[in-house]
């Protein structure tokens, strides 16, 4: 086992090393690395393949668990318009999208399914990656971006307990889709509840006797918790550690915690993608390369397509909008996850796994290039389009940017009124002093 986690560690950093100075995802590096130590590049798998899909499935809780800690429900409610509509266009078009590919290609109606949910996500790790590499962070569509991505990986939990009860009843029932649906919802709300009721407060009280070591364990052991609360209700185990996170996420040491898993879900995480990568059999690469450039076409169309009128009818400027979509054209960590939880089913048709993973590499590989494009593009759409659809271009930017500026006086007025009223408080305290003080005075000389 310790031979096995040597091979990994050593493989994965010189081959993320190497991605870095090529100004690559480290992701696809892990990929990479997978690939070398699997069974297909030299005939023999380097590693214990048992071991490594354990600590594969481990690195998906933390994941997951990191992702829940980053999960603010008043940042998504701020964002409300853009995130919601936005979100739902890109997944149920995406999601529509894959079926058909998913049915044009053959497949039944759950490969068709896995195929639709694994299609619908993109990367938040990639895409706020390639986001600060490109130098944009600052930029307005920011902000928006996040909230999509955040109600994506919201919707992808749930879409995998779903897929996950369609897979085991071999059959897609409405009335039974609602049912678990309306569980799901009341468990979750009863677990938020609950949890954000206790934990918080046991954090309060417990807090003086908190150091780093005791937090992270304490945070494991409830997620930990939480996840086998979640397989004993009949849901994925990647629930559990979502909602844990997204719990402890209310905590005023959620920062603290997410800090502090950082490294620990570093490690497995990349565990996890180096064992996607010892699935890929390049063989099988070469074999399916049209079916491979098909679903890159059709992730990157659909998601510009898509992401594009989403976060337009959800209020964003068509720069924007654009800026957004363009950074959404890979799918990664859930697409795999997916994957995973369609193979561990023995649902999922075996061709399906590796051309998802080549797809996500490309996809990634070719993000930050599109990206680039997408201001060129949004250049070329205005100084073509008609003048109707122009004015509504202008007209949308004009409206954004006079209620950025309100938004903007509105914060100037609180800070003011609240700096005033610091200062009328010192002012009056500092009055009160001196004359508590002359009284004082005053006794003594009367004195």
């Amino acid at each position: 086992m310790v031979q096995d986690l040597y091979i990994l560690m050593i493989t994965a950093a010189v081959v993320s090393i190497i991605f870095k100075l090529l100004k690559q995802p480290v992701v696809l590096g892990y990929i990479v690395a997978g690939v070398l130590v699997g069974p297909y590049l030299f005939g023999e798998s380097l590693v214990n393949a048992d071991n490594v899909k354990a600590w594969g499935d481990i690195g998906v809780l933390f994941v997951l668990f990191c992702i829940g800690l980053e999960f603010r429900l008043k940042n998504l409610i701020s964002s409300g318009k853009v995130a919601a509509i936005g979100a739902l266009t890109i997944i149920l078009g995406m999601m529509a999208l894959g079926y058909l590919v998913g049915y044009d290609a053959g497949l039944d109606m759950i490969n068709s399914l896995f195929l639709a949910g694994m299609l619908c996500m993109s990367s938040t790790t990639i895409v706020m990656k390639v986001v600060d590499e490109a130098g944009l962070s600052k930029e307005r569509f920011v902000k928006g971006a996040t909230s999509i991505l955040v109600v994506e990986d919201v919707v992808a939990v749930v879409l995998m307990v779903l897929l996950s009860s369609i897979a085991i009843r071999h059959q897609f029932e409405g009335r039974e889709l609602l049912n678990k649906v309306i569980t799901l919802a009341i468990t979750l709300a009863v677990w938020f509840i609950c949890g954000i009721l206790i934990i918080p407060t046991l954090l309060r009280k417990v807090k003086k006797h908190l150091n780093d070591e005791t937090l992270i364990i304490l945070a494991l052991g409830l997620c930990l918790g939480m996840v086998l609360t979640a397989e004993e209700a009949g849901f994925s185990s990647a629930l559990g550690a979502f909602v844990m996170g997204s719990i402890l996420a209310e905590t005023v040491d959620s920062h603290r915690i997410e800090k502090l898993m950082t490294p620990l879900k570093n490690v497995f995480a990349a565990i996890f993608f180096i064992s996607v990568g010892m699935l890929i059999n390049p063989t099988s690469l070469v074999e399916y390369w049209q079916s491979i450039l098909w679903v890159c076409l059709v992730i990157i169309i659909g998601m510009i397509l898509f992401g594009t009128l989403g976060c337009w009818w959800g209020g964003q400027t068509m720069r924007d909008s654009m800026l957004t979509s363009f950074s959404f054209v890979q799918i990664g960590e859930f697409s795999f996850i997916i994957a995973s939880l369609g193979t561990s089913l023995g649902v999922l048709h075996p061709v399906i796994y590796p051309i998802i993973v080549a797809s996500s590499v490309v996809t990634t590989f070719l993000t930050p290039y599109i990206m680039k494009a997408s201001v060129p593009c949004y250049n070329f759409l205005y100084k073509h389009a008609s003048k109707r659809l122009r004015a509504k271009i202008d007209k949308r930017e004009q409206l954004v940017a006079a209620a950025e500026s309100a938004n903007q006086s509105a914060n100037n007025h609180v800070f003011e009124n609240k700096m005033r009223h610091a200062v009328r408080k010192t002012i009056i305290t500092k009055r009160v002093v001196d004359l508590f003080f002359k009284n004082m005075t005053a006794k003594d000389e009367n004195k």
